[in-house]
């Protein structure tokens, strides 16, 4: 980064002219005032003529010290800590410099009977021009700061008419920024008629003439009562959901309409003055989540220097992961992608918004599903972190296009990670979803699938390290449900819920972004923790069960498959030796939220009533639908890792064979183009895993259970 050089101009504008000038008065009147005060009747003989010869040196002196202590750096008016140091500096630079040149130039001299002597300033002038000085050239930038705000009648002037009553929520630094914008533009029309805050010691302290009146939580309801507030403005950005929920719940109860200040990294992003950029709140600042946020520079620094693939970088997860990846300045960013305009889009930002050079960009147009179309990329551009964004997200139309789900998140998948593989790159992290989990639909089955081809590249690449993210929905995604609800009341209504009883899991895309980045230095670096006590740790024999190797009464040895099966590992001394699969990393994402819920907050949100004026209709559960949605699969168990709220699903490793023998039976139909078959294979195979245990484990306890039912074929499309 370019070093800024200060300019060596004057540092004095047109406009500081008249402050100069009037500072200059104020410094001679104090050391006029400072003699004055020292002696009880005025300064006589000798000090009266000091005095005089010496004040026009010190307003003839102090004009070039106050311009090079820079303190007309900006007006009066928006005079801060920094102005008023700057002017302390001058004022003990002016009081030194006057006590030097009286002693080096000696205004005046008496001649007594030894000799000539020179008259000094006494130390009593001496203190009294400093703490004048320091008074009057203070004093004058805080009355002109306060008579611009106009707050010295305040308290009791009121609004002026026409202007609307604000409550802020927050009395921090946020809410005090928002105050003292609203006092100096007059022209926003808004009068502050009190702060809330959740910390009890300020409750009842007036900050800059506005009391604080209370809480959020027991007085919230009271207040606005009693204030009746035309708006609510919070001013944390940093406040959790749950507060934000909660303000905005009982403002739209009475009609008061909630404002937000933004975040950080909007103010910076945007232009303006504080008060101008207070935004309506949104879905995301209501959840009742904390949102998850890393330092990107710390967790993503192992991406620095490397050169980054992003498969369908032009979609909503992919375009994130560009933006943010670009900011930990890597080697190369290769973006890949099918549709033309997205890569595009994504490109220019990069270069024109980002200022990404163009060097380090490089725009590929390609399929995942082409193998030699991809083995010609990794040829070419030779990356080294490879993260697979490209999927296709609508279930609806994934269900009315099996073929094409499975060929695109499966088989791609398999392709991309094939080839990283070969061509040992470093990292492999694959986007997956919580709707691979017990999968009730052909695009959750398809990427359970994507899933399981990372456990086969494990087993055959151990150059490379493989991980899949899963998370749930991702506000403002191409997939997510809450583009549909805003067209929805764009339209007047109604909102469709298929089931008013439906959860989901909700984050938001830098969120889910910086999940995806963090899980890519985890990947292959993660060990789970020792097991909690009473608590069978992975592959630990259960009371009464058979030691690995050991072949149950009737039963074949567990070092072979027993229905002829491929082997889940290598016998070694006796023993299954299991491979480490490929991990699946979780954001623990606290608790879900209902989709009817949602759907009201959005319509309040919108300024309208849930009950009046846009109704919510329960159209019923689609085929495969599922009423909640998992995190983990039933052979899976959570284990904490090095990052926060990032969870380990450890579970135990396909045999590569076992995997490349899916996919070939699942290759062969997607060839002939058989959706009813295919869609009964994925089925099988996705309830296949669920009943696969290593050493047999899963096998024992269907015996002790009894029989398992037979999986429930995944719906697809009648036209397929």
């Amino acid at each position: 980064m370019r070093r800024r050089i200060r300019s060596a101009a004057l540092p004095l504008h047109l406009h500081s002219l008249p402050q100069l000038a009037v500072d200059g008065v104020l410094v001679a009147i104090a050391y006029y005032l400072a003699f004055q005060l020292r002696f009880d009747k005025g300064p006589s003989g000798f000090y009266s003529l000091l005095r005089e010869r010496t004040i026009w040196w010190v307003l003839a002196g102090s004009l070039p010290v106050l311009v090079f202590s820079r303190v007309y750096q900006r007006r009066w008016r928006y005079s801060g800590q920094r102005d008023y140091e700057a002017v302390m500096r001058a004022i003990v630079a002016i009081v030194l410099f006057t006590v030097v040149a009286v002693v080096v130039l000696r205004p005046v001299q008496h001649r007594t009977n030894h000799g000539t002597s020179t008259i000094g300033l006494p130390n009593g002038v001496i203190v009294l021009f400093f703490l004048l000085c320091l008074l009057f050239l203070l004093g004058v930038r805080m009355f002109a700061r306060t008579v611009y705000e106009r707050r010295p009648l305040a308290a009791f002037r009121g609004g002026r008419k026409g202007d609307r009553s604000v409550l802020i929520v927050g009395a921090g630094d946020g809410g005090r920024l928002v105050l003292r914008e609203i006092a100096r533009n007059r022209e926003l029309g808004l009068t502050p008629v009190g702060f809330l805050d959740d910390d009890t010691g300020k409750h009842g302290l007036r900050i800059d003439g506005v009391r604080v009146r209370g809480n959020t939580e027991d007085d919230l309801p009271r207040i606005l009562e009693a204030s009746e507030p035309d708006e609510v403005i919070i001013a944390i950005p940093s406040a959790p959901g749950s507060t934000r929920a909660r303000v905005v719940r009982e403002c739209r109860k009475r009609g008061i309409p909630v404002r937000t200040l933004p975040t950080v990294f909007e103010l910076l992003q945007d232009h303006g003055t504080i008060a101008r950029q207070v935004r309506e709140v949104r879905v995301e600042d209501v959840l009742g989540r904390e949102a998850v946020h890393m330092e990107l520079d710390r967790v993503g620094a192992y991406l620095a220097g490397e050169t980054v693939l992003i498969t369908g970088a032009g979609g909503s997860i992919g375009s994130e992961l560009s933006r943010q990846i670009a900011r930990v300045e890597p080697r190369r960013i290769i973006l890949l992608d099918h549709a033309e305009d997205n890569l595009f889009t994504i490109q220019r930002e990069l270069e024109d918004e980002r200022h990404v050079p163009p060097a380090v960009l490089s725009a590929v147009l390609a399929d995942c599903k082409e193998e030699e179309r991809m083995r010609e990329v990794f040829a070419e551009h030779r990356p080294t972190v490879v993260f697979h964004a490209a999927a296709y997200k609508h279930v609806g139309l994934m269900e009315a296009n099996p073929v094409e789900a499975v060929r695109n998140n499966a088989i791609a998948t398999r392709v991309v990670a094939h080839v990283a593989g070969q061509q040992s790159v470093k990292h492999f992290v694959l986007v997956s979803t919580d709707k691979a989990v017990a999968p009730a639909t052909v695009m959750g089955a398809s990427k359970a699938l994507a899933e399981f081809a990372l456990e086969a590249a494990t087993a055959r690449f151990s150059g490379t390290r493989y991980a899949a993210v899963r998370f749930g929905n991702v506000l403002g995604s191409s997939g997510s449900v809450v583009p549909i609800f805003r067209r929805q009341i764009e339209r007047g209504g109604p909102i469709t819920v298929t089931d008013e009883r439906m959860t989901r899991y909700f984050m938001t895309i830098p969120e889910a972004v910086q999940l995806i980045i963090r899980s890519g230095s985890l990947a292959g670096g993660s060990t789970p923790p020792p097991a909690v006590p009473g608590e069978q740790a992975p592959g630990e024999q259960a009371p009464g069960e058979q030691a690995p190797g050991e072949a149950a009464p009737g039963e074949a040895a567990t070092g072979e498959a027993a229905t002829g099966e491929a082997a889940t590992g290598e016998l070694v001394e006796g023993h299954v030796a299991q491979r480490a699969g490929a991990q699946v990393f979780v954001l623990d994402m606290g608790e879900p939220v209902r989709i009817v819920e949602l759907a009201r907050a959005m319509i309040e949100l919108s300024g309208l009533d849930p009950e009046r004026d846009i109704d919510i209709e329960i159209v019923g559960r689609r085929a495969g639908e599922k009423i909640h949605e998992e995190l983990f699969n039933s052979y899976e168990r959570p284990r904490p890792t090095s990052a926060e709220k990032i969870l380990l699903a450890e579970r135990p490793p396909l045999a590569a064979e076992a995997v490349e023998s899916m996919f070939a039976e699942i290759g062969l139909l997607v060839l002939e183009g058989d959706a009813a078959g295919l869609a009964a294979k994925v089925s099988e195979l996705s309830a296949a895993r669920l009943e696969y245990q290593p050493n047999g484990a899963a096998r024992k306890a269907d015996r002790r259970e009894g029989p398992r039912a037979a999986p429930a074929p995944l719906i697809h499309s009648r036209g397929s």
